[in-house]
Formats: structure tokens, sequence, C-alpha cells
């Protein structure tokens, strides 16, 4: 009998035959009745997805059809698991049902769906052109292929984005160390938000910089504050008290805060110093979305080897000591000063010779809040 029949194994006698030719009639009439009952659980909707898988893979198992059929039942249970979203398995389904059959278009738009969803771009492309030379009319596919590239642009969007960003933290965190700067965690954010230093390209730092008078808490922000530029050229277009009669600080009730009066100063070695991929991410930030921030610096991690912790501190700065700023100087010569760790921006306290509050503030007695 032909049941008996080793695998493999051909017919000999034509009794045998007429036994291979009926199990191979009934193994393709199964096959054709589990593609059928496929395509019945797909129409049912997505609760019968996997019985339409089930059914599918039956068909396949049967091995009774021929390249052309089995093609289709591979692309079919390619597109229930796209449907399904197992990405991965519709590719791989889609790839042996263009293998059985080359024309098969279906199976071109389902691979590079596929490819598409699992961000595999080149393959996308390169299944749509291959089904658009099988069939140049596919509007299915023509569309896909459009999206593919629209994809592709955004990425390539993107990753510009990245790069730029990327090479502006990096430009400024250079300069920062070559002008030998100490840079700080951010103190003050909610009076300055995430406002950054700039570098132009004749290579000058812009600062934006932060004045705050101690004895009120108030503040004024220069946006623009060039390392260059004396700290007379910014302290002389503030608006501060004409006389003893007219004040432009509203809180000044003493007419204290002339421009002759007031000074600037600096608290020596507070906070610690940032370590490089602390820095950078301090420049990037506000610049890139949460996920392409972690991406960089996991990545900057590994190529730079940082073995910085982060735990440099301000020893043997003075620290908390108060330091009378000279007008006269650059914000670049003050910020050089060993004592200085720069708060993620300039950071000066305005305060008043003429006030009561100097003495105190002078002798140490009164630090920030």
């Amino acid at each position: 009998m032909a049941l008996l029949m080793e695998a493999g194994a051909d017919p000999v006698t034509e009794k045998e035959k007429v036994d291979m030719d009926a199990i191979a009639a009934l193994k393709e009439s199964s096959a054709l009745e589990f593609k059928e009952q496929g395509n019945q659980f797909v129409k049912k909707g997505k609760k019968y997805y996997s019985d339409a898988i089930d059914c599918y893979t039956k068909a396949i198992n049967q091995k009774a059809l021929g390249n052309s059929e089995s093609s289709i039942l591979f692309a079919n249970r390619a597109h229930v698991n796209l449907l399904l979203g197992n990405y991965r398995r519709a590719l791989t389904d889609a790839e042996e049902a263009i293998r059985l059959c080359s024309s098969n278009a279906k199976a071109y738009y389902r691979a590079a769906k596929a490819a598409l969803s699992l961000n595999l771009l080149a393959e996308a492309t390169s299944f749509c052109e291959k089904g658009l030379e099988q069939s140049p009319s596919n509007e299915e596919i023509k569309k896909l292929l459009t999206q593919v590239n629209s994809v592709k642009t955004e990425q390539e969007l993107r990753k510009a984005k990245v790069s730029q960003a990327l090479s502006t933290a990096k430009g400024l965190l250079s300069a920062i160390e070559k002008r030998g700067l100490r840079l700080g965690k951010a103190l003050y954010q909610d009076l300055t938000g995430l406002r950054k230093p700039t570098l132009d390209k004749s290579g000058v730092l812009h600062w934006p910089v932060l004045f705050l008078y101690a004895e009120a808490m108030s503040s004024d922000f220069i946006e623009d504050f060039a390392e260059t530029d004396i700290f007379s050229l910014h302290l002389d277009v503030i608006s501060f008290s004409i006389n003893a009669l007219i004040s432009a600080l509203p809180w000044d009730s003493g007419h204290a805060y002339t421009r002759e009066a007031v000074e600037l100063y600096y608290q020596a070695g507070m906070g610690n110093i940032l370590p490089k991929k602390e820095a950078l991410k301090y420049f990037l930030e506000g610049t890139l979305d949460s996920s392409a921030l972690s991406n960089i610096l996991s990545e900057e991690i590994h190529e730079e080897h940082d073995t910085d912790d982060g735990s440099m501190s301000s020893k043997g700065l003075d620290h908390g000591k108060w330091i009378k700023v000279n007008e006269r100087k650059t914000l670049l010569e003050v910020l050089q000063q060993k004592e200085y760790i720069i708060p993620a921006i300039p950071v000066f306290f305005v305060v008043s010779k003429k006030s009561s509050f100097y003495k105190e503030f002078t002798s140490g007695k009164w630090s920030p809040p």
C-alpha cells in the first residue's frame, strides 16, 4: 500500500501510483480547504486572527500545492502577522512568498510594509521597487514607497538636527575647556530657563548673565554678554536709582542703588564641577527630544570612555567666600578665576555700598536662599 511506502520512495506498481495520486489529491484538497478557512477567519476580525494563522500553517504543512499557490499561503500568513504586529514573522513569510513566486505583488507589498515597521528602510525601498517592476501600476505599492521615502527624509532631517546639536554642544564644551573655565550645575534655572552660551564665527563666547540683587533677590538678565566685554559696559545701561530721590528699583526705598554705589560679587567655590558627559547633556537639553538625547549620551559615554564620576568638588577654592568683581575686567577674565564655578551660566550678586545690607553681606553673614 502507498501509505506504508518509505518517504521519498517512488511507486512501483500501478496500484501504488493510483494510491499516491489519491493521497496527493486529498492533501491538495485539505490545503485548499485550510486556506479558505483561514480567509474566512481573517474576514471575521482580530479575534480570529490566530485561528487564521493556524489554518494557513496547516495548509502550508500539507506540502501539496505548487509554488504559486504556496506563495499565496505565505503571503496570506504574512498579512495576518502584519495585522497582529508580528513584523519579523510577517517579513519572513513575505520573503518566502517572493522566493516561491517572484511575480507575487502582494508579497512584495507585505514584505515592504513589514520592513518599514521594523525600520529597515533600505529593505522596504527595495521590496517596493521590485514589486513595481512586477506590477508597475500597483497603487498600494506606490503609496507605500512614498511613505517609505517620507520616513527616510524625516529620519535624515532628524539625524542632521542631532548632528548639528551635538556639534554645537561639543564646540561649546571645547571652547570652555580651552579657556580653563569650570562649569557647575545650574542654580537659577527658574529665572533663566534653558538659556546657554553661544559661540560666534570669530570664536567669541557670548553668555547669558544673571545679576541678582542679594538684598531683595530680584534680578536683571543680560541676554548677550560677550566674554570680551567689560562689566562696566553692561552696568552702565542698567536702570539704577538716579539719586537719593528717584529710584528705578521698586524695592529700593532708601535709594541706595545708584550706579556709582553698586558693586558686583560672586561666591567662590560653590557647587561641584560637572563631568564632561553632564556638561554635554546640559548643552543639549532643549535642543533634542529625550529619546535622541539619551541615545547620544549613551554613545558618547562609550566613545569617550569618560571615567569622570562627577565628584569633582570645590575643595581648596575658598568655599563660600564673596569675591568682588573688578568692573574694568572682561567677563572672560573673571570667569577664569580659579575660585569661580559657573552655575551653568554666570551669576553675579549686586549690592550697594550705601545700603544697610552691605555690611551684613560683605561680612559673610548672608547666603543665597
